[in-house]
């Protein structure tokens, strides 16, 4: 479910006002899968991780974004820190929905809590403080702060060279059914709402024991390592009720032992 995550916010960061941050240090530009994996990585480390290693997970991103800061001369815009968050709530909930089913009314608050949570421990200010308001500040980030540039030519050149032809035609496609209806206007993604049934025998697959196989066919070999290392996060305390794996835990209880973050960094 990770690869659905991030193929949505591969769209959004490549039409992104701030994408030239993302360009500063010539990381992403270089390789852009790679950037997108280790940002799962960290997240997994937050979410998935007790309280001490989450806070160590979370001081290390301070630092990372205060080292560009004081190399630039300039502040990383608070909006643009929220619009990383915002992206990987939406396309957390959009990648369910498209394997499994839409989440309920309590998932979606729980997930929304989850990264309001990781939001907080960034230093991340001006957060909605519930799902509902998150979604309309969703919508007004949308419409405010995409535009397609020179940046996003850029990028998606680099994700061709990075995947592939017929791998990145299939990102475009998987792009044109997860991304909202303003991002697929920006990059003039073309429907295919013919793989959106395809799609939900992704779970029936894993569950038949062909996750390593459809990884090695979706992936190039130099990402495989990256990919099966998010499907075994770090162990500790007892999953969280909400997972993106699919349906909530039966009998879970709220208010229990969690991990650091809590609840829903999607999963492989």
């Amino acid at each position: 479910m990770v690869l659905l995550v991030f193929a949505g916010s591969a769209a959004e960061f490549a039409l992104n006002r701030a994408v030239d941050w993302l360009f500063f240090t010539g990381k992403l530009p270089a390789d852009p899968i790679g950037r997108l994996f280790s940002t799962a990585g960290y997240a997994q480390g937050i979410v998935f991780a007790d309280a001490a290693t989450a806070a160590r997970t979370l001081a290390r991103i301070r630092a990372v974004h205060h080292a560009v800061e004081r190399e630039r001369g300039r502040q990383i815009p608070d909006w643009a820190h929220r619009d990383v968050l915002y992206m990987l709530i939406d396309y957390s909930e959009r990648a369910h929905e498209t394997l499994a089913r839409p989440l309920t009314a309590d998932e979606q608050r729980e997930l929304y809590d989850v990264f309001y949570r990781v939001g907080t421990g960034l230093g991340v200010p001006g957060l909605p403080r519930t799902y509902a308001d998150w979604g309309a500040d969703r919508e007004l980030h949308l419409r405010r702060d995409l535009v397609h540039g020179e940046g996003t030519e850029a990028l998606y050149a680099q994700y061709r060279k990075h995947l592939g032809p017929w791998r990145y035609h299939l990102l475009l496609r998987l792009q044109s059914i997860l991304t909202p209806g303003h991002v697929r206007g920006l990059l003039r993604l073309k429907p295919a709402a013919w793989l959106r049934p395809l799609l939900r025998f992704y779970p029936v697959l894993v569950r038949a024991g062909l996750r390593s196989i459809i990884q090695r066919l979706l992936m190039p070999p130099r990402y495989l390592a990256a990919v099966r290392a998010l499907d075994h996060p770090a162990p500790g305390p007892p999953q969280p009720r909400y997972s993106t794996r699919g349906a909530p835990r039966a009998g879970a209880e709220r208010g229990g032992r969690q991990r650091g973050g809590g609840a829903a960094v999607p999963k492989g």
